[in-house]
């Protein structure tokens, strides 16, 4: 299953990847690594290529155009470059911030210890940006004005994953990791899907147990019932209960015993990909004091270009690519004597 994502994301995000290139092979392993993925099973049911190539194709067409958006260039991330790199400056407060999110990636930190003739490393770095409305003193031309509405901008959950030796090869890992996270989107869906049905038959079982409850009341037993609508009235709208939740978890359960009903959720994601991956580009005009700067600013104001991923519905990040120098890295004991520091 690997080798197959591995072999899409060569195709996609590689630097001999052409534009309107999606072929029938690229489809055919596309799809058995999802399959795969998902649920090996699904390769039992007659034509589930046939079934799955339209909306797979689909995707493969959304992916390739955002291989061609993902950032191009890498940014020198060193704590001696912050003072000097406009996205450093944004990204942490301070050039120490760099050295602690460097020295805390476990990614990186393996990638030089199996990598001993590599003295740099290529890496995305993902962050979550957060805008917050304060009241602080600005400069208006030569008049300090105090409790000015300003917008200021940070970054945070700073995450450096998918080391690389070189840019190629961190593109390519960072492709194949958006492929396994869609497939892990249509998981997620089977895994929902589950629930609703154990929640659904253990919702059957109590209407049932309270059903039988209303017909034993009706002939004597009226004690065992709440006071107010009539038994009848009772039973008439448990019955009613009953067969919605009947009938909600027949359809529910039948999503997931039949292969087809894989195949069906694995569909529900891959003919709308635009839907669960999205890559924008965010302008921003920020100060050296992380502020967002007024229009007709100019003065002291870094003009960005952010990247910004969306996956699910729960993953959202500016990314960047970086190159990290080995001699960027904090020894260990560095980094023990930091929390030493902070405890």
């Amino acid at each position: 299953m690997a080798s197959l994502f591995e072999r899409a994301a060569s195709a996609l995000f590689g630097s001999t990847a052409k534009p309107d290139d999606v072929d029938q092979q690229l489809i055919q392993d596309t799809t058995d690594a999802f399959v795969e993925t998902v649920e090996p099973r699904v390769r039992l049911s007659s034509r589930y290529r046939e079934k799955l190539a339209d909306n797979v194709a689909r995707t493969l067409s959304h992916l390739r155009e955002l291989g061609t958006q993902l950032p191009l260039e890498p940014i020198l991330l060193s704590r001696g470059a912050w003072s000097e790199d406009p996205y450093l400056r944004a990204f942490f407060a301070a050039a120490d911030d760099v050295s602690t999110c460097i020295g805390h990636s476990d990614d990186i930190r393996e990638f030089f210890e199996t990598h001993s003739s590599c003295d740099e490393a290529c890496a995305l770095l993902g962050m979550q940006r957060k805008e917050r409305t304060v009241f602080a003193p600005r400069l208006e031309g030569d008049v300090l004005k105090q409790d000015v509405q300003q917008t200021t901008v940070s970054f945070s959950g700073h995450r450096l994953l998918a080391a690389a030796p070189d840019m190629a090869q961190a593109r390519l890992e960072v492709g194949r990791r958006i492929m396994q996270r869609l497939a892990q989107l249509v998981l997620a869906r089977i895994v929902n899907i589950d629930q609703q049905v154990q929640d659904l038959h253990l919702r059957k079982a109590k209407l049932a147990t309270r059903l039988r409850m209303l017909h034993s009341a009706r002939d004597g037993m009226a004690p065992l019932v709440e006071q107010g609508l009539t038994i009848e009235q009772q039973i008439r709208d448990v019955e009613r209960e009953l067969k919605e939740t009947t009938e909600g978890y027949a359809e529910a359960r039948g999503n997931l015993i039949t292969l087809d009903g894989y195949i069906e959720q694995m569909n529900a994601v891959l003919a709308q990909p635009e839907q669960h991956l999205a890559l924008a580009r965010v302008p921003l005009r920020v100060s050296r004091m992380g502020v967002k700067a007024e229009a007709g600013q100019v003065a002291d104001v870094d003009e960005l270009d952010l990247a910004e991923l969306s996956i699910g519905d729960g993953l959202q990040a500016t990314i960047a690519f970086v190159r990290i120098p080995r001699s960027e890295l904090p020894p260990r004991e560095d980094l023990l004597a930091q929390a030493h520091r902070l405890l």
